[in-house]
């Protein structure tokens, strides 16, 4: 079965994701340096940046395929790939024009990945409860 919908915004995390990788491989070129930061902030923020986007997208993507697999409403999945998408590249914003500080940026991208989350999670719950006979 395809996942169209899940694939358009797999395909633009994957995007993302090769976007932070190469701000991290300048800062491991410039500082020719291939494990960890050193005391370089904007370094330690652009492999945060990636990181985070590592540790979330994938279980977010996770559970819009298996929403998508399952017959969950292409639209609900569309709605939350949108706001997982705007959430993670407002948080990689946030977190560069903050210097790793506080920015409203990055707290309104965790705000819409962790939300984008919670609301897959909860949709296939009720999906799988609206199946059972």
């Amino acid at each position: 079965m395809l996942m169209p919908v899940t694939a358009v915004f797999a395909a633009v995390t994957a995007i993302l994701l090769l976007f932070l990788s190469v701000q991290v491989s300048r800062y491991r070129l410039k500082y020719r340096q291939g494990l960890g930061v050193n005391d370089d902030q904007e370094f330690e923020v652009a492999v945060r940046a990636h990181g985070n986007l590592v540790e979330y997208a994938p279980m977010a993507l996770i559970l819009m395929a298996v929403g998508e697999l399952n017959g969950v409403n292409g639209q609900w999945i569309y709605w939350v790939g949108m706001a997982l998408v705007g959430g993670r590249i407002l948080h990689a914003f946030g977190m560069f024009n903050g210097h790793g500080g506080p920015h409203k940026a990055r707290l309104v991208g965790i705000l819409l990945t962790w939300f984008s989350i919670l609301v897959m999670a909860v949709l296939l719950v009720w999906n799988v409860i609206q199946v059972q006979p």
